[in-house]
């Protein structure tokens, strides 16, 4: 049947089409074709949903929300406090689940899924909105290595997508955002009018590119490789990297370079190493 594997990946017309040429003659379709419709019609004579007993279907539906937000919830996600974010369709209404507001009170096995255990859907909600759709959105189902897949969701679920951060870690990347707002407004008084592509509004990537060193380095990771856009590379040259000061004013006010030793004369495409 690999010869027909391409329908599959959307033409369903055409998979009708050979499915209502099987009715009228099995022996007019590829005989693996046969062995794939004989199967379908084995599943609908006995295992149609009239079936299914009410509690169990219930359970499969809430296991469609769960997954739903596990690739949807991103969409959903209160990260803008000017204006309310763009509705996305579908929704993750318990509606479109065939769930309502009469299941709110049930309680579903299902909840062992997300690590709470058996859980009201009221409390299975909650959870989903917790760890999906607050001030941090998580879209990784599209990744194609389930371990992967399975990895994230064993580290978001159980903690609602918080972390437990010490008052020694909170210290430290307070540290480094001032070190990043500091940077930014010096570079704005004492250079004014130039090109300095600022990271003002977004300063809080230091913080995070500098957990991500730390991390990687307690983790073995021997060189990391960063390239980035204008927008805050000087921020990140300087309080990343590490690159002085000294160094990056000087660019500013017009040092010579060797033209052999650099691609640009611009000091955003100069690179740095440390």
């Amino acid at each position: 049947m690999d010869k027909f594997s391409y329908l599959g990946n959307g033409d369903v017309s055409a998979i009708e089409e050979l499915y209502q040429a099987y009715k009228r003659d099995q022996q007019s379709v590829d005989k693996e074709w046969q062995g794939f419709f004989a199967g379908f019609d084995f599943f609908q004579q006995n295992y149609d949903s009239d079936s299914i007993p009410a509690g169990t279907l219930k359970e499969f539906q809430v296991l469609e929300l769960i997954n739903a937000y596990r690739s949807r919830g991103h969409l959903f996600t209160q990260t803008n406090p000017v204006r309310e974010r763009r509705k996305y369709t579908p929704t993750l209404e318990l509606k479109n689940f065939g769930l309502d507001a009469n299941d709110l009170e049930t309680e579903f096995h299902a909840g062992n899924e997300i690590g709470i255990g058996a859980a009201k859907l009221r409390n299975i909600v909650e959870h989903l909105e917790a760890t999906y759709c607050q001030s941090v959105g998580i879209e990784y189902t599209y990744i194609r290595k389930p371990e992967v897949v399975e990895w994230i969701q064993n580290l978001v679920e159980p903690s609602q997508n918080r972390s437990a951060f010490t008052s020694e870690h909170k210290r430290a990347m307070l540290e480094k955002l001032n070190e990043s707002v500091v940077f930014e407004s010096f570079l704005h008084k004492k250079f004014v009018g130039q090109k300095r592509f600022s990271l003002e509004g977004g300063e809080s990537l230091i913080p995070a590119l500098d957990v991500i060193v730390q991390n990687g380095s307690r983790s073995g990771v021997d060189e990391i490789v960063i390239g980035m856009a204008h927008r805050g590379r000087l921020n990140v040259l300087a309080n990343v990297l590490k690159k002085t000061y000294t160094e990056i004013f000087s660019e500013f006010e017009g040092k010579e370079y060797e033209d052999n030793l650099f691609d640009g004369d611009v000091k955003y495409h100069l690179g740095f190493s440390s």
